[in-house]
Formats: structure tokens, sequence, C-alpha cells
């Protein structure tokens, strides 16, 4: 569905993608692992089109986002939907207004519909009875459900998770994980997650590709990258601070 070809981008003079290569495929989980500061999300910003690439194309259905223009990017970014770091809801909403932001903001819906799509999405998510709760008494868990529930508000093909489980403890996480495995098998979107929590991309990922030093170095279903040898690699997924990687 997505083919990522080549792409390079420096910030100054600092490079953070040097000619990444990937296919994403359609109705898949395909997760980005790699340690913080190795431009996963400058990727992720690159697919959606927030980042313009100093070389390099990203098709998606063989469309060339990165020779878009603004106009036709807003188009394609509603194909999209996104969980933040963080789920960073609006906190002067409620958590029924935030789920309908992206609904107010794009279409014309008519309220009654749009309180049946709140409470539909929230219940995919694990969630009922808290449209008029405010983000400020929701624990971590919720609010990153509360987050989901918005990034599928608009049923998008496409949904990107910026570090889904990040500040969450092993249970939540787990639960996080579990949360995205059984929405993407009930909705068939294609997910992209991108993170450093193993046991997380053990469960989730049909397909799991390691961005290194600004390149994929590796990338396989989950059995495969398990039993790689690549060095890189066995140092990142079983967590030694000896090895190629050098911890600074």
């Amino acid at each position: 569905m997505i083919k990522i070809r080549n792409l390079k981008k420096y910030f100054n003079d600092k490079k953070v993608l040097d000619g990444v290569n990937l296919e994403i495929e359609k109705g898949k989980i395909t997760v980005i692992i790699g340690r913080s500061g190795e431009g996963k999300s400058v990727l992720i910003k690159h697919i959606i089109g927030l980042l313009k690439p100093d070389s390099g194309q990203i098709l998606l259905d063989d469309q060339d986002i990165t020779a878009m223009t603004e106009r036709e990017l807003n188009e394609v970014r509603r194909r999209f939907g996104m969980l933040f770091q963080g789920a960073a809801l609006f906190d002067s909403m409620t958590v029924g207004e935030n789920v309908a932001f992206p609904l107010r903001e794009h279409t014309e819906m008519p309220e009654e519909d749009l309180q049946k799509v709140i409470r539909e999405k929230l219940r995919k998510v694990g969630l009922k009875d808290i449209e008029n709760m405010m983000p400020a008494d929701l624990s971590g868990g919720m609010k990153k459900r509360v987050g989901l529930a918005r990034a599928i508000a608009m049923d998008p093909e496409i949904v990107l998770f910026d570090e889904p489980t990040t500040g969450l403890d092993p249970i939540m996480s787990d639960n996080i994980a579990t949360l995205i495995l059984d929405t993407q098998r009930d909705l068939k979107t294609t997910y992209i997650v991108i993170t450093h929590d193993i046991s997380m991309t053990y469960k989730v990922a049909d397909k799991v590709a390691m961005l290194h030093e600004g390149r994929i170095i590796e990338q396989g279903d989950v059995d495969y990258m398990k039993t790689s040898q690549n060095p890189i690699l066995r140092q990142f997924l079983e967590g030694h601070s000896e090895g190629p990687i050098k911890v600074l």
C-alpha cells in the first residue's frame, strides 16, 4: 500500500534518514523499531506529508506523496488516523468532543449521527459511558484508548501509532498491545507502529523493520527477526549495552 524508496532527510548538517527503503502491506501491522533519536518519528511525519524529504519517494497506491501540493496532501491525510505519543487529547474538551473533533472538522455529519459514532468508537476501544468526562480525569491507559477512538473516528485506511506504550506500566502496555491487535483485526485497517517496546512488537507485528543510523538494516516477520544474526538487531532486541550500537 505504501512504498518508501531511498528516502533521505537532513536537518542542517545532521543526517536523519539516509536512504530508507520499506514497503507497508495493506491490512497488516508493520512495526518500525529502533533506538530513540534514530528518526522513527521523522519517518512517520514524512509518510503523512508533514515533512518533505531532501530526496526519495513515498508512494501511496502508486501516487507520490512527496510531489503533492498542500491541497492534495490534505485530501490524502483524510485516509490516515494517528495516535500521538501521550494521546495528545485536548484538555479543554470532553472525551466525546475529542473523539468527534476530526468529524466536526472534516464532515457535516448531523449531531445525532455524530453521537452514535462517538459511542461506537469508544465501545471498540473498550470504553463506555465516559463521553462527558474530561481528559484530566482519565488514567494514562484510558487516554491512549480515547486517542485511538479519535484516530479511527473517520474510518481511516491507515492508522499511525507514535510510541503507543510510552509511560505505561508493563501490564497496561500489554493491554494497549492487545487493543491494537484486536482493533486492527476487527477493522482490517493498515497499522504502522513506531516503538522500542519489544514485547509489544512481538505481540502485534505482522512485519518488523529496524531503523538504525537512517537506514532499515533488517526487516521480516517476528520469527525471522528473532532468529536473525544481525549483530545490531540482536543487541537491540536483547537490550545489551555492549555491542556495535555505542551508548553515549
